[in-house]
C-alpha cells in the first residue's frame, strides 16, 4: 500500500472518531484525548491535525459537504419548499452531522468564526443560491430592490441564529433546539416573502 493510501486511511478513521465525539459533545465538551480512547494515536493525530481546532473544522466541513450532497440527490434544489424539507430529513437522519452542523451556526468558538464561514462555504452558496432563485420567481414590491431583497435575507439568518443562541434557549438541548430551528425557518421565509398581512379591515 502506498504512503499517500496509508495516510488517507489514517486521517479518514481520525475524522470518523472525531465526528462522533464532536457530533455527541459538540466543540466546547469536545477533547482529543477522548477521540484517541477510541484506538487513535495520539502521535498520528497530531502528525495529520495541528489540533482540536483543526479537527473540529475538518469534521464541519466535512458535515455541510454532506447536507449539500443529500440536499442535491434528495430533489432539494427544485425549490424553497423541497430546500427545506430536504434539510430537516439530513438532520434526523444524521444526528453527528446535525449536532456539529447546529454547534458551529449556533454556538461558534469566537476565535473560530471566520473559519467556521469558511468551513460552511459550500453550503452557504447552495442556501443563497436556493433564495436568489425563489427571489427570481417573484414580483418585488415597488421600493424594494433586489439587493434589499438579499440583505433582508441575511439579516434574517444573522437575527434567528442570534435569537437561538440567546439566553431563552440556554436550557433546551442542542436536538431540541435544531428541531426547532428547522421547523420556524420555512414560517419565518415564507412571512418575509410573502408578508403577514393582506390587507387592513
Amino acid at each position: 500500500m502506498k504512503k499517500s493510501e496509508k495516510t488517507e486511511i489514517t486521517v479518514s478513521k481520525i475524522i470518523d472518531a472525531a465526528m462522533v465525539e464532536f457530533g455527541k459533545n459538540g466543540y466546547a465538551g469536545g477533547t482529543v484525548n477522548n477521540i484517541c480512547k477510541s484506538g487513535i494515536h495520539k502521535g498520528l493525530l497530531y502528525h495529520n491535525f495541528s489540533g482540536k481546532d483543526a479537527l473540529y473544522l475538518a469534521c464541519l466541513s466535512n458535515s455541510g459537504k454532506k447536507l449539500v450532497r443529500y440536499i442535491q440527490e434528495h430533489n432539494g434544489t427544485e425549490n424553497l419548499e423541497s430546500y427545506m424539507a430536504a434539510r430537516m430529513d439530513f438532520f434526523r437522519l444524521f444526528p453527528n452531522e446535525a449536532h456539529i452542523f447546529f454547534d458551529a451556526l449556533l454556538n461558534p468558538p469566537d476565535h473560530l468564526a471566520e473559519d467556521i464561514q469558511q468551513a460552511l462555504a459550500e453550503f452557504n452558496q447552495l442556501n443563497e443560491k436556493i433564495y436568489s432563485e425563489k427571489l427570481d420567481k417573484l414580483v418585488l414590491r415597488e421600493g424594494v430592490s433586489r439587493a434589499d431583497a438579499v440583505s433582508y435575507f441575511h439579516l434574517i439568518q444573522r437575527m434567528l441564529n442570534g435569537y437561538f443562541s440567546s439566553p431563552a434557549f440556554r436550557n433546551t438541548a442542542l436536538p431540541e433546539k435544531t428541531e426547532i430551528h428547522e421547523r420556524l425557518l420555512p414560517k419565518i421565509y415564507n412571512c418575509m416573502l410573502y408578508g403577514i398581512a393582506e390587507g387592513e379591515k
